[in-house]
């Protein structure tokens, strides 16, 4: 048997990681801005999290959720104070595509509507409902196309509202900071003004916070720099540093029924057990302080160099676009030569999602290597 090739591979086999570095088997060290796909949020093999994990496996490291799991519990109380939503519930299970698909249907069971006002450029998943309210045509076959989905662009505000006003729609769905989309930033603003549209209509507000959240941005979630709470928001990457997890964070007013939403493996033992150690070395480290002050030099340094079009972002969320195609330099002169590892998010721009332990140091040292490929 072979493996189907859906993916795109550079001919690098990465064996070793430590904190904001990864090695290859020829025993080449590179500097990690991309952390795994914004997956590493505490860096690679932090002590406390492998000594978590590690403790947990050898002890239990799944049962079903047909018996009491007080990981779960521990970890929802973990989550709740540090990300402002206390109050909230969480449900847990496995990626983001699965978080934002219950989120959707959490939406429809509430309202009993069957529409959803999207943006353009959104990415939100490849499984049915995620993929058809992600703007990415090529995704979409022809067994997802039930879902009836309107697409407006970011920050328009009076098309928003009017679209709301229908009182048609289930849920908005929006990116904290859309990241395949290139790093667009919603304004303040609009995000107030869409909170209260969906507060006036009835219309759930579901935040994707799968890239931008825990941390990253610079606040807990990036939804946070305008002063709005979501209805219900949706985590993964970042929330377990490497095992898959995902979690949709619900509002009050929902009403829970048994048998209605449901998983296998999420929130299994192991997986809680990374995730509480992620939460409390984010709260002992200062790690979301510091992706703000390291992402607010990177940015900084960044808008200084001519030859980039625009820089955008937050925190450790950064987008660099250029003028022309940026394979040969994020491929060859970045990856191959500089031996730094980034992203990209289109033909044109540069994506950066490095851990949120890169320290001060580590950022100049990639504003050097960058200045070299350029």
């Amino acid at each position: 048997m072979k493996l189907f090739e859906v993916y795109s591979l550079f001919p690098i086999e990465i064996v070793k990681g430590k904190g904001c570095h990864v090695w290859d088997a020829n025993g080449q060290e590179y500097l990690d801005l991309y952390g795994g796909h914004a997956v590493i949020s505490v860096g690679h093999a932090h002590p406390k999290y492998v000594k978590a994990i590690s403790e947990q496996v050898a002890t239990l490291g799944f049962y079903s959720n047909s018996v009491i799991n007080k990981l779960q519990q521990k970890l929802a109380e973990k989550l709740g104070p540090i990300s402002g939503y206390d109050d909230y519930s969480l449900f847990l299970i496995n990626s983001g595509a699965e978080a934002n698909e219950n989120a959707l249907k959490l939406a429809s069971f509430y309202n009993n509507r069957n529409k959803v006002l999207a943006f353009r450029h959104s990415f939100h998943g490849r499984t049915s409902a995620a993929v058809r309210v992600t703007d990415i045509p090529k995704y979409i076959a022809p067994v997802n196309e039930g879902l009836e989905v309107t697409f407006i662009d970011f920050n328009d505000t009076e098309t928003m509202r009017a679209e709301l006003q229908k009182g048609i729609y289930s849920s908005v769905i929006i990116e904290g900071i859309q990241g395949v989309g290139g790093i667009q930033v919603p304004d303040d603003q609009f995000m107030r003004d869409l909170r209260q549209a969906c507060t006036d209509t009835n219309t759930v507000l579901i935040l994707d916070e799968i890239q931008s959240g825990y941390g990253r941005s610079g606040k807990f979630f990036a939804h946070q720099y305008a002063g709005i709470k979501a209805d219900i928001v949706t985590v993964a990457k970042g929330i377990c540093n490497g095992l898959p997890m995902a979690g949709v964070i619900i509002a009050p007013f929902f009403t829970p029924v048994v048998g209605q939403l449901g998983t296998t493996f999420g929130g299994n033992h192991l997986a809680c057990a990374g995730a509480c150690a992620v939460l409390d070395i984010i709260k002992e480290e200062n790690l979301v302080d510091n992706a703000a002050k390291v992402g607010n030099y990177l940015l900084s340094e960044l808008k200084k160099i001519d030859r980039i079009k625009e820089v955008r972002g937050r925190g450790l969320m950064i987008g660099i676009e250029f003028e022309e195609p940026i394979k040969e330099i994020r491929n060859q002169r970045l990856l191959m030569e500089q031996h730094v590892f980034t992203g990209v998010a289109g033909t044109n721009t540069i994506r950066l999602l490095p851990p949120l332990s890169l320290s001060m140091a580590e950022a100049q040292d990639f504003i050097e290597r960058f200045k070299k490929c350029l």
